[in-house]
């Protein structure tokens, strides 16, 4: 891939501001509508929020690494940027759509490039039914609360409540509790891509509860719908050697 335009992004963060100084200075900087690429400058925070804005463009996405952990960015480099990003590695990745419904019978919907979390929002423990293809599979969960993450978000959020890193390529989805109680023993469960899964809250007058696609914030919620939406493509993009796949099998022998 030949790159001539490139529009870079930055964080609020001191480094990323100074990066971006330098590297536009350096290689110019096109509009975001009419560039081949995107250069994100932050850590992965900052890169699912340039995936989240630069959806309605057709652009690929690649991030360097101006915070901490870094796990969807590339080591930072201003020396021959245009040859890394012609050579880079590219991967598609397709986000959850979450529909949540409040108590209050609002609904909002919103995509979640690494995970839907749902959790409680007072002292007491939540009390969740969860549904697969329409058919319940826990009648009560009690715990603080659930996850479902998608195979490019399985490090993150998901893996430090214990659930499983999922191949990026795998057509899977990992439901994931969070302190289960009741259950005790229950580790979760791996689902296939197509599976929708849907979680009530159980007495959520008393055990109000939560629901966070990403950065997108619900409170109440009495009913969350999640699927992956194949109809959204984000396209990042990786060092040769150095991509998400191998980053996903490195992190399970760390």
């Amino acid at each position: 891939m030949a790159v001539q335009r490139i529009h870079f992004t930055a964080s609020d963060a001191p480094d990323a501001q100074q990066s971006l100084q330098s590297l536009v200075k350096l290689y110019g900087q096109s509009p975001a509508p009419e560039a081949d690429l995107i250069v994100a400058l932050g850590g992965d925070g900052f890169m699912l929020h340039t995936l989240h804005d630069t959806l309605h463009l057709s652009a690929p996405v690649y991030g360097m690494n101006r915070g901490t952990v870094g796990f969807l960015m590339n080591d930072y480099s201003e020396a021959d940027l245009p040859a890394r990003l012609a050579a880079a590695e590219r991967y598609v990745i397709h986000p959850l759509k979450m529909r949540a419904t409040t108590v209050h019978g609002l609904t909002t919907e919103a995509l979640a490039i690494n995970e839907v979390s749902l959790l409680r929002s007072t002292y007491q423990a939540s009390r969740l039914r969860i549904l697969v293809d329409g058919r319940e599979r826990m009648p009560m969960l009690i715990c603080d609360g659930v996850i479902v993450a998608t195979p490019a978000g399985s490090t993150a959020y998901n893996l430090s409540a214990h659930g499983p890193i999922l191949p990026l390529e795998a057509d899977m989805m990992a439901l994931t509790p969070v302190a289960a109680f009741r259950p005790r023993r229950w580790r979760g469960a791996i689902l296939p891509r197509t599976a929708q899964v849907t979680i009530e809250v159980l007495d959520s007058l008393k055990r109000p509860v939560l629901a966070v696609a990403d950065s997108t914030e619900v409170r109440q919620v009495a009913r969350v719908e999640v699927a992956f939406h194949n109809a959204v493509e984000m396209e990042l993009l990786f060092d040769q050697g150095h991509g998400l796949s191998e980053r996903l099998l490195r992190e399970q022998f760390s």
